[in-house]
């Protein structure tokens, strides 16, 4: 072999070692390329399940917001409910207890042979029994309503004895308490304007809490002028003064 031939020899041999590493750099890169893509694919079919996932998450916290919006809604719903309940109960209660006393009342007027007609309501958080209509019926009053009072706390007795509670009942017998309310109101506003214009205290006569409640109540509706209860039972009465 030559020298020229063997140079070209060894250069035929560089070609053909450069021309295999170039179809191994080839297929280097196409496989690179494959792996890349079949990567791109696997990405992409794992991304498809968790964005349903996400999908699903946003869809329960959506979910539990509306839930929460009914629970609250459902919660003020709720109480208005009870709230609603419990004055229907308390009226109920009151409806109630009306109708016990009237029973009772009913069989204590054949007992004691008076006629009257028993009238039942509710004024705000007390049963309310007025007995009116018949002869006689101011014995059953008294004087300054002794009487009264001892027959509305033996009807409330027998309304505690069937309900279990403690009664706050109102008697009234031939309008006696009415009209009582309406002169004791008369009074306070002209004691409190007498007090308002001469500076001078002025104290009533000994009351029962019920009526000194009335009085004050008359009082606090004159400018001016102010009430305060003094001494013990029973002898506790309403002083009127000016205010400062």
């Amino acid at each position: 072999m030559t020298a020229e031939t063997a140079a070209q020899d060894e250069q035929e041999t560089r070609d053909d070692a450069a021309q295999s590493a170039g179809e191994v750099t080839d297929s280097a890169v196409v496989e690179t390329s494959d792996a890349e893509s079949a990567g791109a694919e696997t990405a992409a079919a794992g991304e498809a399940p968790a964005t349903d996932a996400e999908k699903a998450a946003s869809d329960d916290v959506d979910d539990s917001d509306d839930e929460s919006d009914d629970v609250e809604s459902d919660d003020v719903e709720s109480d208005d409910d009870d709230s609603d309940d419990d004055e229907r109960d308390d009226e109920e209660r009151l409806v109630e207890e009306g109708e016990i006393a009237g029973d009772y009342l009913e069989q204590l007027l054949d007992v004691l042979d008076f006629d009257g007609d028993i009238d039942l309501d509710v004024d705000g958080d007390r049963a309310i029994v007025s007995i009116d209509g018949g002869d006689d019926l101011t014995k059953l009053v008294g004087r300054k309503g002794e009487v009264l009072d001892a027959l509305q706390e033996l009807t409330r007795l027998a309304v505690q004895q069937a309900t279990g509670d403690r009664s706050r009942l109102m008697l009234d017998i031939a309008r006696w308490r009415a009209d009582r309310r309406d002169r004791l109101a008369r009074i306070g506003s002209e004691v409190a304007e007498r007090v308002r214009e001469s500076g001078v205290r002025e104290e009533l006569d000994p009351m029962t809490p019920f009526e000194r409640k009335i009085v004050h109540d008359a009082v606090a509706a004159v400018d001016g002028v102010m009430s305060e209860s003094e001494g013990a039972e029973p002898r506790r009465r309403v002083v009127v003064l000016r205010s400062s």
